[in-house]
């Protein structure tokens, strides 16, 4: 079984009852162009920041930006909270309370 460490900014709950804290913030640095006439810019991803180098047997509950850069990096060791599965479970006002695992 491998061990989970939550790097996105907010308490990740699993449907089974499990929750992990916050154990940092990885991030994907950003730069932009100017913004044009219509107030639009071009955004551009650089380097992931605040993520750990990977260790054997941990895997890293990130965002899914984080996860797309980490992916492009050849890194394994990164998932998302299961947002769109169909099991999420959610209070009345459709807000995710928690999901049933991860994704990669």
């Amino acid at each position: 079984m491998k061990t989970f460490k939550n790097y996105t900014p907010h308490p990740i709950a699993l449907n089974d009852g499990r929750t992990f804290a916050s154990e940092g913030l990885a991030r994907v640095s950003a730069t932009f162009t100017p913004f044009d006439e219509n107030g639009v810019c071009e955004q551009q991803f650089g380097d992931i920041t605040g993520l750990p180098e990977p260790t054997d047997g941990v895997l890293y509950i990130v965002s899914v930006l984080v996860l797309i850069a980490a992916k492009q990096a050849g890194r394994t060791d990164c998932v998302v909270p299961a947002t769109g599965h169909p099991d999420c479970k959610r209070n009345d006002k459709g807000f995710i309370l928690s999901v049933p695992g991860f994704v990669r």
